[in-house]
């Protein structure tokens, strides 16, 4: 008699994708001596970054420098999503491409960013979601929106809160120049998926991320 029993795979024990060499590149020869020495930069809570398994990275943004910041101060590689458009420029595409960010359409539906980003947590890969979706001039998380919580009710993954402490201050919205001033980013513990993906569900989930990470940047931000 023979039995075929099928044992579901905890998604924490998944082991994410190897970085690329792009990846490598353009992390420690480029923002590594931005973050780290021109910005003075500094992270606090190594030890709360999940390793293995699928891991939704939810932070506050206020500058154009918070993705790269945010993909290289983890530990691990962590994936954005981008406009479709940038990937049709010949070198930037290809780089873009290599280090793990993925297209989106423009004008395109909040579900097909979310299926796309649901597959790459499926492999257990990192992804990076800014909570308001767009730059805030203050650096606080204003307006969340629930597609962080979402991916995490779909994949099973855990939330990471991040706060990017004085980004907006560096390079905010309407600089030209930037402002030499210290970015820190701290890492808070990681916080379990809403319990489904009924909306009150997702909200609480939601409103727990934003009360999180604003209160990160009031106990440590720079003056």
């Amino acid at each position: 008699m023979n039995l075929n029993l099928s044992v579901k795979k905890d998604p924490a024990s998944l082991i994410p994708p190897r970085p690329t060499f792009a990846y490598l590149l353009v992390s420690y020869c480029l923002v590594f001596p931005v973050f780290r020495l021109l910005f003075r930069g500094r992270t606090f809570g190594n030890k709360n970054v999940p390793m293995n398994g699928p891991l939704v990275v939810v932070a506050n943004h206020g500058s154009h420098l918070d993705p790269p910041l945010l993909g290289h101060a983890l530990g691990r590689p962590i994936a954005f999503m981008a406009k479709e458009e940038l990937f049709r420029i010949p070198l930037l595409g290809r780089i873009i491409r290599m280090c793990g960010a993925y297209p989106v359409k423009r004008g395109s539906s909040d579900r097909e960013a979310i299926r796309t980003a649901t597959k790459q947590l499926h492999k257990g890969s990192a992804i990076g979601v800014f909570l308001d979706g767009s730059r805030q001039s203050d650096g606080r998380v204003n307006n969340p929106l629930s597609g962080a919580a979402l991916l995490a009710a779909r994949s099973g993954a855990s939330l990471l809160p991040v706060a990017i402490v004085n980004s907006h201050r560096a390079l905010g919205k309407k600089m030209v120049w930037p402002r030499l001033v210290p970015i820190y980013l701290r890492i808070g513990s990681p916080i379990p998926p809403p319990s489904s993906r009924r909306k009150f569900d997702l909200e609480i989930t939601t409103n727990q991320l934003q009360l999180t990470i604003n209160l990160m940047l009031e106990n440590d931000l720079v003056r």
